[in-house]
C-alpha cells in the first residue's frame, strides 16, 4: 500500500462537549484501537481530507505524542447537511493480525471489445479483500486487452497472492458491453451483407 504521514494530538476529554470545541478548532475527533488499547486523538481537518478524498487506500503512520503508529482508515463519519468529517475510526496495523481493506481496481490495455465500438462497465471500484498488511499491493489492476464485446472479468478469475476476495466468485468484476452504436453498425453491416448477396444473384 501507498504510504503517508499524518499527526495528530491525544484527546484529554473524551464526551461530546470536547468534540464539538475540536471541531470548531477545525479538528476531527478520531479513534485508534485494534492494538493494546483504545486511544482517543484529534487531527487536523484539511490534513485529513488529503487522505480521505483519494482514489487510493493508504497506510497512515500517525505521529501521536512522537509515537508512531500505523494504520488505516476503517471507518468515516461524516455530517448529514454538510458533509465535514465529523469522525474517524483508525485500525492499527500488527504483521501478525489480517485485516480487510477495500483495495482500489485499475485496467491496463485496450479492450479489443472497446475498440469495436463497446463501453467498459466497472461494478467494483475496489474489491474488498482480507490478508496480513504485508501482502497488500497499492492497487489491483486488471489487463482487459483481450476482452471482446460481450467478455467480462468475474472475482474467480482475479488472482491475489496472500489475500482472500470477499465477494462471491461469480460477480462480475468489469464487463465489455455493447453500445447501441455497436449494435447499429452491426445492423448496418448484415443489410449490406443481404444487399451485396441479392445483387449477386440477379
Amino acid at each position: 500500500m501507498k504510504k503517508v504521514s499524518l499527526s495528530g494530538s491525544s484527546r484529554e476529554n473524551v464526551g461530546k462537549k470536547d468534540a464539538k470545541a475540536q471541531r470548531r478548532a477545525g479538528n476531527v475527533p478520531a479513534v485508534i484501537y485494534g492494538g493494546d488499547k483504545q486511544v482517543h486523538v484529534f487531527i487536523n481537518e484539511i490534513a485529513l481530507k488529503k487522505v480521505v478524498y483519494s482514489p487510493n487506500v493508504y497506510q497512515i503512520e500517525l505521529e501521536i505524542s512522537g509515537s508512531i503508529t500505523n494504520v488505516i482508515i476503517q471507518d468515516i463519519q461524516f455530517h448529514p447537511v454538510t458533509d465535514r468529517i465529523v469522525h474517524v475510526d483508525f485500525l492499527e496495523l500488527v504483521a501478525t493480525k489480517e485485516v480487510k481493506i477495500g483495495l482500489p481496481v485499475r485496467t491496463s490495455g485496450l479492450s479489443e471489445g472497446v475498440v469495436g465500438g463497446g463501453r467498459l462497465a466497472m461494478n467494483f471500484r475496489k474489491l474488498n479483500c482480507k490478508g496480513l498488511p504485508s501482502a497488500f499491493p497499492e492497487e489491483l489492476v486488471l489487463d482487459i486487452t483481450a476482452l471482446n464485446i460481450g467478455d467480462s472479468i468475474r472475482v474467480s478469475s482475479v488472482d491475489l497472492d496472500g489475500l482472500t476476495l470477499l465477494h462471491p466468485e461469480n460477480a462480475v468484476v468489469l464487463a465489455v458491453k455493447r453500445t447501441r452504436a455497436a449494435m447499429s453498425a452491426a445492423t448496418d453491416e448484415g443489410e449490406e451483407g443481404e444487399e451485396g448477396a441479392e445483387d449477386a444473384a440477379e
